[in-house]
């Protein structure tokens, strides 16, 4: 049965605005995720401005996953890496101790086009909190696709439906982009212990309920949790077994609030390292928010 059902709220992230779903008040994670941002869909026009772009910025104690359904990111990080994410590939970062990095709308800003993305932030488990940086792109074989009848589906990280991606995790968890054409089914995968599902586009009836675009669904418990589409309907499915109360302030994720002190001031007096292929600019720290509690499942 639903436990809850979440609105996304709209939030401004410079020079434009996304729907965020996680955290929630009410629901401050499920499973290991704790950060879940619609972008779009939206048109960027060509020559789109510099200060549409994410600049670089710093990450702990967290895997960042940015999955695309139109238009392109140009990602740099402080690991070497660069790589142009497109429509249908799975990026997976790995801060763990820290990393930097940018996001930038550089094919936009020569052509013009659009933008639609989902970026996940997935907390790492104690032991992996300290990890050494990393960067995963997938595509192709890698995030296997399944089909039936009306119902078609792309497994981006974790096991689901019998299927497993290539995505190194740190915790059990599922990811799935999914696409039902209308009157099609689809149950979540019961043997995960937390499951929501996210409307990106079209509706769809749980638990006589219906749930529209910008809506995230909770499902409680292992009982069955079945979706109908009524329209041609694109959700994402995500889960998986708690990892106990984490931290989260501003871009840093971590089971001690200390750890999360320390990398603010590492950021403040300049330690992190920049991406070497965009090290002239910077996000500063922002003022100290009001006190948070940890967020748990």
């Amino acid at each position: 049965m639903i436990e809850l059902v979440i609105e996304e709220r709209r939030r401004s992230i410079g020079a434009f605005e996304v729907g965020r779903v996680l955290p929630f008040a009410k629901r401050r994670m499920l499973g290991p995720f704790i950060f879940l941002d619609h972008m779009g869909p939206m048109e960027l026009p060509k020559g789109v401005s510099r200060d549409t772009d994410v600049r670089p910025h710093p990450h702990i104690g967290l895997s960042t996953v940015t999955y695309l359904f139109a238009g392109e990111i140009t990602h740099r990080d402080s690991t070497g890496v660069e790589q142009a994410i497109r429509p249908g590939e799975m990026n997976w970062m790995i801060a763990g101790r820290g990393i930097t990095h940018s996001e930038r709308f550089e094919r936009a800003r020569r052509e013009g086009g659009p933008l639609h993305a989902i970026q996940s932030w997935v907390a790492l488990p104690e032991s992996d909190e300290e990890a050494e940086p990393a960067f995963a792109h997938h595509e192709g074989a890698e995030l296997p696709v399944h089909r039936d009848g009306g119902v078609w589906l792309r497994v981006l990280a974790g096991d689901a439906f019998g299927l497993r991606a290539a995505v190194r995790t740190h915790s059990p968890l599922f990811y799935a982009h999914v696409a039902l054409e209308p009157g099609a089914r689809i149950a979540l995968p019961h043997e995960h212990a937390e499951r929501a599902a996210y409307v990106i586009s079209g509706a769809v009836e749980a638990d006589h309920q219906m749930l529209g675009a910008g809506q995230m669904a909770v499902f409680s418990g292992a009982a069955e949790a079945v979706l109908q589409a009524r329209t041609p309907s694109v959700l994402m499915l995500l889960g998986g077994a708690p990892i106990g109360p984490r931290f989260i302030e501003w871009n840093f994720v971590s089971s001690s609030k200390e750890r999360i002190a320390q990398a603010k001031a590492d950021w403040k007096a300049g330690r992190m390292k920049l991406p070497d292929a965009d090290n002239e600019e910077y996000v500063p720290l922002p003022p100290d928010p009001v006190a948070q509690p940890p967020a748990m499942s």
